[in-house]
């Protein structure tokens, strides 16, 4: 008997409804497996953290969360409750940095031509991964004291040779597991930090010869999406450039409500939607929970290889089976399906 321990973060605004969501797919998935179960622990982090006792991600919550197999988190943070430098809260950038969480993997997938803003040429797919580097780049000095009485304000983009092989080596691995290709995207034509990042890339490379390569401007790499999104299969990037280009890439492919994501390290890994808390919507069972839904299925593929696989492959083809239906849709994608309506859906095609 396989049992995994994990801990739910469900955060703020849509959060909980999203993980909630999740939960009860995974629920049905696991009940369909064999020698496999889940427990859940819910514990307390984000804005409404901060609120209620003065900090949004406690030191012992940290600790407590490296004694799990895996980590669901909902959404964090709320736009009017800040820091005073005037920055938003983002515990769940700081879970990554604290727990080395290096990879954020953004699977990018379009279920239904019609979920695109694109026209999509017929036999074409949208399906690739961005995996995005964490722990650096121009996020690296985020945390610094400012001089709030200075007249200007400088962020540091720090790229480690250590840092840019582990996040280009795991961009390569995945590949391996898909088409083959990988792309990397900087800006090596002006910055000095990209030119070494795609050195780097250019050394990982030669440790996979049967991976096709290619190399793109990040400014090129917004306009191709636009344009010829087919062409990719695995992008790697810096933090910042990874931070955008990942929701430039969830909105041809249907929104945020669409885009999962996984932060994994070598010990510990996070799974959650790529999309914010939603505040305007919260509470009134319009939130789009597939993104949760899929992070979830994520954390089983990363939880076991066997079952976990086979569960993962459960909800991804629920999840298709659902969405090849154009009326199953929810508020973001033009429809009028609720949470719980799409969730139900799902689970009915386990």
């Amino acid at each position: 008997m396989a049992h995994y321990n994990v801990a739910v973060l469900a955060g703020d605004g849509i959060g909980p409804e999203v993980t909630e969501a999740a939960r009860h797919v995974l629920d049905a998935a696991v009940d369909r497996l064999d020698g496999f179960t889940l427990s859940y622990d819910a514990l307390s982090v984000g804005a409404g953290e901060y609120l209620e006792n003065g900090d949004p991600l406690p030191e012992s919550t940290v600790e407590k969360l490296k004694t799990y197999h895996a980590i669901l988190l909902g959404a964090m943070g709320l736009p009017d409750v800040r820091w005073p430098n005037g920055v938003e809260m983002t515990p769940q950038v700081d879970i990554r940095e604290k727990l080395d969480l290096y990879q954020g993997v953004r699977p990018i997938k379009l279920y239904h031509p019609w979920h695109s803003p694109l026209r999509v040429p017929k036999g074409k797919d949208i399906d690739f991964v961005l995996v995005r580097e964490n722990c650096e780049g121009l996020f690296s000095d985020r945390l610094v004291p400012r001089d709030g009485q200075a007249d200007f304000a400088t962020d540091t983009m720090k790229v480690t040779r250590a840092g840019a092989e582990r996040i280009c080596r795991a961009a390569f691995e995945i590949a391996k597991g898909r088409r083959q290709k990988v792309t990397l995207v900087d800006k090596a034509n002006v910055l000095q930090s990209m030119a070494f990042f795609r050195a780097v890339f250019d050394e990982v490379a030669e440790e996979y010869p049967d991976i096709e390569t290619d190399r793109v401007y990040v400014d090129a790499m917004a306009l191709f999406l636009v344009q010829d999104p087919y062409q990719f299969d695995v992008i790697v990037t810096e933090n910042m450039f990874g931070d955008i280009l990942s929701d430039q890439a969830a909105g041809i492919v249907g929104g945020m409500g669409m885009a999962p994501s996984a932060d994994i390290g070598d010990n510990y890994a996070v799974f959650q939607p790529s999309h914010g808390t939603a505040p305007t919507i919260a509470g009134q069972g319009k939130a789009n929970p597939i993104a949760t839904i899929l992070s979830a299925a994520l954390m089983l593929r990363w939880l076991d290889r066997e079952q976990g696989e086979a569960g993962a492959q459960l909800i991804e083809n629920a999840v298709a089976k659902a969405l090849k239906n154009y009326d199953n849709r929810t508020v973001d994608l033009g429809g009028s399906h609720s949470t719980s309506d799409i969730t139900d859906i799902i689970i009915s095609h386990l």
